[in-house]
């Protein structure tokens, strides 16, 4: 069993109610989010984070937003609005850029790494990182424990994605290290996602071994 965990965005911007783009109620997750992280780095489990990484021209950013497709301008690069929230700190990140590495050459560095892995991104989804195809089959998770914000964006994109690419592994969704911009979007989701073999679990549940399993 090859166990990963997907960390998904928690960026100051989002994380933080004084952030650019405050997912609601985020903060009260943040402890469920330091416990996953100390929990994976004592068990040498590997984290996947993916962040934004963004410059004023990307198509996400606008200054009139709709709040589906398009967003006021958050984690503008080298802003302290894109760090990482200090509880999901990173352990030796190999950062990886959306742009197309050489396949054989990221495979390699894949291999020998033996920290974290952070995947930058300019839109909601992740896979428009052109490195995570490589990333997922060096890992070759069986399971894969994701959360973060916000789950009826990013991680939706997330979510669906591995659903469509990784048929052979488990998605367990840390419900309560998750919030929603729509929280009733969210819940229509996981409904879905749920026919479609995501299992839902608490942050606990993880703390206390009960999956994976």
């Amino acid at each position: 069993m090859r166990v990963i965990f997907w960390d998904v965005d928690t960026q100051y911007d989002f994380m933080r109610s004084d952030g650019r783009l405050y997912v609601p109620d985020s903060e009260a997750i943040i402890p469920a989010l330091a416990a996953l992280t100390g929990f994976a780095h004592r068990e040498n489990i590997p984290i996947v984070a993916s962040a934004d990484d963004h410059e004023a021209e990307h198509r996400e950013l606008h200054r009139a937003p709709d709040f589906i497709d398009t967003f006021p301008p958050h984690c503008m690069r080298g802003t302290p609005g894109q760090e990482k929230i200090p509880e999901t700190t990173l352990r030796d990140p190999l950062v990886i850029p959306p742009e197309p590495d050489d396949p054989r050459a990221l495979a390699t560095r894949l291999r020998a790494h033996r920290g974290d892995f952070l995947l930058l991104k300019h839109w909601f989804d992740v896979f428009t990182n052109a490195n995570v195809g490589v990333l997922l089959d060096v890992l070759a998770p069986s399971d894969i424990v994701l959360y973060g914000v916000a789950l009826d964006v990013c991680d939706r994109y997330a979510i669906e994605g591995l659903l469509d690419r990784r048929a052979e592994a488990t998605i367990w969704l840390v419900r309560d290290a998750t919030r929603a911009i729509r929280p009733e979007q969210g819940d229509a989701l996981v409904k879905e996602w749920a026919a479609r073999g995501v299992r839902t679990i608490s942050f606990r549940d993880v703390l206390e071994r009960r999956v994976p399993s």
